[in-house]
């Protein structure tokens, strides 16, 4: 507690003082919470919806900090002195209730149901519950791969930079306000400002633009402390310095703007002009709100690091400056009961709803579908109205005791008895669940491990020499046929795979009909029947289909890997079954096309490229035409190329798959196995719970759709 001596006031001006200094209820900022929570909330069931929708934490960010100051200024006029111990308890029984109760439920939840990521869980509850998320995402680090894990933890990073924000922003204030008083403490507030311009510039300055990846692939996006990797993106997203800029701006506000000073102002009459303001300020969110991203295929959004966190700031306190103004329409409006209910139980809300999404889309990379989020909304709804009324308000209010006395003093004794037992029996589930947490193993999510293993199975092949071979003029090559029945040559795989429809786009086509079927030679008494093969081709066009597949005619390899097979972690997961069928793979996680254009010419250059290349490549990404262009023309002199098209979630595959499903036309070289619409064929569980990577079933169907259009059979 820190205590100044208080100046001599007469009964009136002490009257005055405690006037001002009074906070009063605002629920136009309750209606701004709200606001703030339905975007993060939409962002984080599908970020399609509303790419920007993130931006509702900065919303967060910045009402924290103007009413913790303005708490703190109000408090210190009112009692000439700031009590750091009851503000700190203030807090905690604000915050710790509901969020010890989620990481308890979580953990249960996990114990039961996600047992292998309990390992994992536990430096997340460890994180939570010191309030220190936000660094220890930072230093184990949000790879590639944590797309793939069960995360239900992840969102308390904003908590704990909030809380940061907490602990040391009261001495602050009580060392300001014991210097300057309260009547100089708007001269405070341009430095203030200053400090939160002076990070929106640093955060600018080292920002990097680049694309982002695994630190093996785009090591300039790390920072390297000690050997380990430490991404520059999620530093400057999830720090407490970096996101202090917003915080900074409420409380600065704070100094200047206290709503019962306003009033005896000659603002106070200007409430239509703070309307308009609010208006502005609201259309400015929205539209960064629709617009912005964190980060795209390309890399993080620089609008976003450059500015963009710095703009959605001043966009809130515009609209703040409203709601708080008595005159103005916008505190009624925006404090209606729909979004009051909202606001008032959006600490929940926010605990709540993404660990009810992870427990039903199972992985934090998945998107959930509409039906899934009015689903998950609803349930969410329920936990936090049950969390609210009967855990947050009673501790809050220091009335959870007496209503336990209360309850049991005048409920039935079934009741009771229902109740205790109820509780109790949570209790030693809670307890069997932490002993479970305490001594998990940590161990990597099944598409982590699945790619881990493909690496074993992949060629560094810039390393090395390609092979050259010398074939005698006189020899002939003959190309694997499928052998003639009395119908037609048919290539399928032995995967008892219904056969799969073709595409309805008329250029989708399943095979193009260049290649007479093999016809039968009519028996002669003098000699039994005997079949012509079929006529090899140079390409198969899009192939949609398991069925009636001619033979590729496949040169032989004079010069460099007869089969060479290049793409990303999709192609990763089934590296040990293509290097079965002979291929040199070279498959990485996180890679790109755009990216690995010069390194692919560069293994041209090298004479790698044999016979044949296969190559997928799109899924971490869109890519331009010009740049699928540039691919097939390093391409060109390589006899038989396939491409694969993508399957994913994604907003950009549907337009990766139509440039891929084109090429055909136009290169004569080119085909196409359309792998989004010939995986709906592999029998079991073929795709990990990501929609994306390979399972074994998966990894044998991949591996033998590629060597069925070769003719390996």
């Amino acid at each position: 507690m820190a205590t100044v001596a208080p100046p001599r006031a007469t009964p009136q001006a002490a009257e005055d003082r405690s006037h001002i200094s009074r906070v009063p209820y605002l629920p136009g900022l309750d209606g701004m919470r709200a606001l703030a929570v339905v975007a993060v909330m939409v962002y984080h069931a599908n970020s399609s919806w509303l790419p920007g929708g993130f931006l509702g934490v900065e919303m967060f960010f910045v009402i924290s900090g103007y009413l913790i100051t303005l708490l703190l200024i109000a408090e210190r006029e009112r009692n000439y002195t700031i009590s750091l111990g009851h503000f700190w308890l203030r807090r905690a029984r604000r915050l710790l209730p509901a969020l010890f109760l989620v990481m308890t439920l979580v953990t249960i939840w996990t114990a039961l149901f996600e047992r292998n990521a309990l390992g994992q869980l536990r430096g997340d509850v460890v994180a939570g519950f010191f309030y220190v998320s936000n660094w220890y995402q930072i230093w184990v680090g949000l790879g590639y791969t944590s797309a793939g894990d069960f995360a239900p933890l992840r969102h308390l990073w904003s908590l704990a930079v909030e809380e940061q924000f907490y602990l040391f922003w009261p001495v602050v204030m009580v060392v300001v306000l014991g210097r300057r008083g309260t009547r100089r403490v708007a001269d405070v507030s341009r430095w203030v400002f200053a400090v939160s311009l002076a990070i929106t510039v640093f955060v600018a300055l080292i920002f990097y633009s680049g694309p982002l990846g695994e630190p093996n692939v785009t090591p300039d996006a790390y920072w390297w402390l000690d050997g380990r990797p430490i991404s520059k993106i999620d530093t400057l997203y999830l720090s407490t310095p970096t996101r202090l800029g917003g915080i900074l701006l409420g409380a600065a506000f704070a100094m200047v703007w206290r709503p019962f000073a306003i009033v005896r102002g000659p603002l106070r009459s200007k409430g239509r002009l703070f309307d308009i303001a609010a208006l502005v300020g609201l259309a400015v969110f929205g539209w960064m709100c629709w617009n912005i991203y964190l980060v795209k295929p390309s890399g993080a959004d620089p609008r976003l690091f450059q500015g963009g966190f710095f703009v959605a700031g001043l966009a809130t306190l515009a609209i703040i400056a409203a709601v708080t103004h008595r005159g103005a329409a916008s505190g009624r409006l925006l404090g209606n009961p729909v979004l009051l209910w909202i606001g008032t139980r959006s600490y929940g809300l926010y605990l709540y709803h993404w660990p009810i999404y992870q427990m039903i889309r199972k992985v934090a990379g998945n998107s959930l579908t509409l039906r899934e989020f009015v689903f998950a909304m609803i349930l969410t709804g329920i936990v936090t109205e049950l969390s609210y009324r009967f855990i947050e308000m009673p501790i809050r209010k220091g009335q959870f005791v007496a209503n336990w006395r209360r309850f049991r003093a005048r409920a039935p004794r079934i009741a009771r008895m229902f109740v205790t037992g109820v509780i109790a029996l949570f209790v030693v589930v809670a307890l069997i669940a932490a002993a479970a947490l305490a001594t998990a193993p940590v161990e990597e999510n099944e598409i982590a491990q699945a790619l881990g293993e493909g690496e074993d199975f992949t060629t560094d092949l810039l390393a090395l020499d390609a092979p050259v071979r010398e074939v005698p003029s006189s020899t002939t090559v003959t190309p694997t046929t499928v052998p003639p029945t009395t119908v037609a040559p048919v290539t399928t795989l032995d995967l008892a795979a219904p056969p799969l429809t073709t595409l309805p786009n008329p250029e989708q086509t399943t095979i193009p009909d260049s290649t007479p079927p093999a016809t039968t030679i009519p028996p002669t008494t003098a000699a039994p029947a005997a079949t012509v093969p079929p006529a090899p081709v140079t390409q198969l066009g899009v192939i949609t289909s398991l069925t009636d597949l001619p033979a590729l005619a496949i040169p032989p390899t004079v010069a460099g890997f007869p089969l060479v097979a290049l793409g990303d972690s999709v192609m990763l997961g089934a590296a040990e079954e293509l290097q079965a069928r002979g291929f040199q793979v070279d498959a990485l996680k996180s890679r790109q096309m755009s990216d690995y254009l010069p390194e692919m010419a560069a293994l041209r250059d090298n004479g790698t490229f044999g016979s044949v290349v296969v190559v997928h490549l799109g899924t971490n990404g869109g890519f331009s035409q010009a740049t699928l262009d540039q691919m097939l023309t390093i391409l060109a002199d390589v006899p038989v190329v396939i491409l694969l098209t993508d399957k994913a979630d994604r907003g950009w595959i549907a337009g990766n798959n139509e440039k891929f499903r084109a090429v055909p036309a136009s290169h004569p070289n080119v085909s196409v196995i359309d792998w989004e619409v010939l995986v709906a064929g592999c029998e079991g569980n073929c795709l990990y719970d990501d929609g994306i990577h390979l399972t074994q079933s998966g990894q044998n169907y991949y591996a033998g759709l590629i060597g069925a259009v070769l003719g390996q059979g």
